[in-house]
């Protein structure tokens, strides 16, 4: 980090004619640049600047300091352009950026690259075009392919086609060989173009011109163009826009604009109009407009029942003596409407609010409720958005145009001017872990360092709060409030467990259900009723395997099998994405019998299909929700019960709110038990506990049906009893034993290199050099992960455990990081990468 600025800030801008930028780059330094004088009061601290980077290349970076030091490393080059007026980072997010880079043990550059939406970044976009000296009517001296032709008789009609447009003209993936080949027989050039992703939304509209927006001069109009026998379709477009405008008052000039689209929709003659305005009489112009738009009309807060009152009282209290509280509301408790009553009084005390959610599916439900109360003071901000879309977001929350924003865990770097209330709702959520490519965050704790930064407070909020919460709040750290009763004397619903062991005994089983599941499930679609049909695994089954040698087919970069998908004729790595046809036979002794092992959610939308050919069934994982507004389709297809059986992955435990699901069936606990990860216990509880509160939440008690074959496991007993104080101190005695979080900070140090005894080298070296000065009780020995090798890349991993008191951790982080950067500029390991995760859960 580079020394404060603000004593430089005394002095002239014309004496600060170098700035320190920051380049969305994993690069651990700031570089200088010189700032041209035309740009001295514009280069402000947080603008985003263009600025030339290494060969040939254009970074889009942020001004961090003025200063008037010149490096005496290299020259000083020159800023190309400033891309704004005012700033599009602030003093926060500055702050916050270094928090996360020193935390997290990654750069402030590739904070910025996640923080920045890639519509603020003007990147150099490579075009491919004629080379000068082509001559289409002159023989070839090498043959071109049909591809080939096909390009160059495309070029011949346009000056240039960007790289990325290849692909939609001629059907090849990769047009990468096409275009080099072209370029070696001198028949294309390619050069690179500057280009601003962002770009606001327009329309065209037309309005009458000022000359004719009074009643007498309009009137004359009119008379005018009916004195002429070729005018009527003109005068039909003026009375079409005079109607549309629904003039009920003498000053037409306060008639509104009309959407050019709509007049032509609507009948007007597309050519009188372009008359009407070429003659004066109509103005045609273009306006910028909000890409979300709040059309419905407002209501009032709903009421909050009287254990809610307390509940918020009870968190208003907590967060004026600490700057967190930890809500623990039981599943269908009302959570939301609290936060709505303490969003209301953040924005009436002129501040903004943040609301974290953890997955983009649960925002389709949360915003439209926080919409008909909030109205267009609501923004939304996720992945799934364009980039324009997500730059006008960014926009709005820095001009304080917004009050209210609800988003993922990439909302925490949003530009808030006036944070005032963060809520994480759903806060032990993995989805707000942040695992690849760095930084690998964790939004909630973030979350709560964003609100620090803003003097502004934090609520984080479950059913079944991380046991790191859990103990913050537990130990007085955080505030607590415990909110116990469903809203509306809503039943808990009841949870059963069914023997899958004893069902395959008795031969009881229909395909993978078990006659508990199956007689419930039957019941609910007699009555007219909904179901969820949870199964944490996605495709039709784990993987094939032969039937005689049990071959099982493995994805060819990594050490994984390949997921059967049977709706694509395909298998696929969950990993590198790589696909491949299902095999016709065994590819290790040819047999042509390769059976199906194991459960995904698409085998059972097959079997439920089978089983209810009547009922309509929906899949909601991530197969099914790839596009921009599929989350949003099945949702409201299963809350209009257009849908009776939704089965789903994690999705469909996330806080997802249906008044007619009485019904929810675990197809398969013992995968989520059995999982080999020290929150295995932890997750299971949290996972199951929340499936379960999708069942009976308004007038009738819904029934949760979980399949396992250890009806005994002590996990599975707390769940169904709703135990989840014994769980708690079940679970955190079992930390304490073991030295696992939170009684421990807990860091995974992962090496990767394309040669497998490298690797393990380095990770051994790498080993012991920690061990040796950190203490063999805080560094693990070299080995390796569950999955060693991922994307053709072998994986070696070290964990690092530092006691939380007693120990300075931030010391032994920048060891880490020493440690490993030395190790990588050793010759003998070229190539190998090292990856740190802190806190890796």
């Amino acid at each position: 980090m580079m020394e404060s600025s603000e004593s430089l800030f005394d002095l002239e801008q014309d004496e600060l004619p170098f700035a320190e930028v920051l380049v969305p780059l994993p690069l651990e330094q700031y570089f200088t640049y010189r700032v041209p004088r035309q740009f001295t009061d514009l280069a402000q601290v947080g603008c985003r600047v263009l600025v030339p980077f290494g060969r040939q290349k254009v970074q889009t970076g942020i001004v961090i300091q003025r200063h008037s030091k010149n490096p005496s490393v290299y020259e000083a080059k020159a800023i190309m352009d400033v891309l704004e007026e005012r700033p599009s980072i602030n003093a926060h997010q500055l702050s916050l950026f270094s928090w996360i880079a020193n935390y997290y043990l990654c750069t402030e550059g590739e904070v910025l690259q996640a923080a920045l939406p890639s519509g603020l970044k003007i990147h150099s976009e490579i075009n491919v075009q004629l080379h000068p000296y082509y001559d289409a009517d002159k023989e070839p001296e090498y043959p071109l392919t049909a591809h080939e032709q096909l390009l160059l008789d495309h070029l011949q009609q346009h000056d240039f086609i960007p790289f990325s447009e290849i692909s939609k003209l001629i059907p090849l993936k990769d047009p990468s060989a096409l275009v080099r080949s072209l370029v070696k027989k001198e028949a294309i050039l390619l050069f690179e173009k500057l280009k601003d992703k962002f770009s606001p939304k327009t329309v065209r509209k037309i309005s009458l011109h000022p000359d004719y927006q009074q009643k007498e001069k309009l009137q004359a109009l009119f008379a005018q163009l009916e004195s002429k026998g070729n005018s009527q379709k003109q005068v039909e477009v003026l009375l079409l826009l005079l109607q549309l405008q629904s003039l009920d008052n003498d000053d037409i000039g306060l008639a509104k604009a009309v959407h050019k689209s709509e007049l032509i929709n609507k009948g007007a003659s597309a050519s009188a109009l372009k008359t009407l305005v070429k003659n004066g009489i109509l103005h045609d112009f273009q306006e910028t407009i909000a890409r979300f738009q709040f059309r419905g009309e407002t209501k009032s807060l709903p009421p909050l029942s009287k254990e809610q009152e307390q509940a918020k009282e009870a968190i208003i209290t907590a967060l004026s003596e600490k700057e967190v509280c930890l809500l623990q509301g039981v599943t269908g408790s009302g959570k939301t409407e609290i936060y709505m009553h303490l969003i209301e009084e953040t924005i009436y005390n002129g501040h903004q609010a943040l609301l974290l959610v953890p997955e983009i599916a649960l925002t389709t439900q949360i915003v439209s409720r926080l919409q008909q109360v909030f109205g267009d003071k609501l923004g939304v901000y996720h992945s799934r958005f364009s980039d324009n879309e997500r730059v006008e977001v960014w926009q709005k929350v820095q001009n304080d145009a917004l009050q209210v924003v609800v988003g993922v865990r990439s909302s925490v770097f949003l530009p808030f001017e006036n944070l005032g209330l963060v809520i994480v709702d759903e806060e032990h959520e993995s989805s707000y872990k942040q695992f690849d490519p760095s930084p690998r965050y964790h939004a909630r704790d973030v979350a709560v360092v964003l609100a620090h930064l803003h003097q502004a407070k934090t609520l984080v909020a479950s059913a079944t709060p991380s046991l790191e919460s859990f103990y913050l709040a537990q130990e007085g750290k955080w505030g607590y409030v415990l909110l116990e009763k469903r809203f509306a004397d809503a039943q808990m619903p009841d949870i059963l467990l069914a023997d899958m062991k004893k069902a395959k005994k008795r031969r009881e089983m229909v395909q993978d259900f078990t006659p508990e599941l199956l007689t419930q499930l039957r019941y609910v679609v007699e009555q007219k009723e909904q179901a969820i049909l949870f199964q944490n695994r996605r495709g039709y089954a784990p993987f094939l395997q032969c039937d005689i040698c049990a071959h099982v087919p493995r994805c060819k970069n990594c050490d994984v099998s390949l997921t059967y998908h049977q709706f694509s004729e395909e298998v696929r790595c969950h990993y590198c994405g790589y696909k491949e046809p299902v095999p016709a036979s065994c590819e290790a002794c040819g047999n042509s019998q390769l059976i199906t092992v194991g459960l995904g959610t698409e085998k059972i939308e097959e079997e439920v299909v089978q089983l209810f050919p009547a009922t309509k069934v929906q899949r909601m994982d991530l197969d099914t929700t790839r596009s921009k507004h599929s989350y949003q389709e099945i949702i409201d297809d299963f809350s209009q019960q257009k849908t009776q059986i939704l089965i789903g992955t994690q999705m469909v435990t996330k806080g997802l709110d249906f008044d007619q699901v009485t019904l929810v069936g675990v197809l398969d606990a013992d995968g989520l038990l059995r999982f080999p990860d020290f929150r295995a216990s932890e997750r299971s509880f949290q996972t199951l506990t929340q499936v379960s509160g999708r069942a009976g939440r308004k007038e009738k008690k819904g029934v949760v049906i979980i399949q396992t074959r250890d009806v005994q496991h002590p996990i599975l007993q707390m769940v169904i009893h709703y135990q989840w104080r014994e769980f708690y101190q079940y679970e955190l005695n079992e930390r304490r034993l073991f030295r696992f979080p939170p009684f421990v900070r807990l860091i995974t140090i992962t090496l990767r290199h394309r040669d497998k005894s490298s690797v393990k080298q380095a990770a051994s070296q790498l080993a012991r050099h920690l061990r040796s000065n950190l203490g063999e009780n805080r560094v693990s020995e070299a080995h390796e992960p569950l999955i060693s090798r991922i994307k053709n890349r072998f994986l070696m991993e070290i964990t690092v455990k530092f006691e939380r008191t007693g120990f300075n951790v931030q010391q032994g982080k920048a060891f880490i990081k020493q440690s490993g950067k030395s190790l990588m500029e050793n010759k003998n390991f070229t190539g190998l990468e090292i990856l740190y995760d802190v806190d890796p859960y």
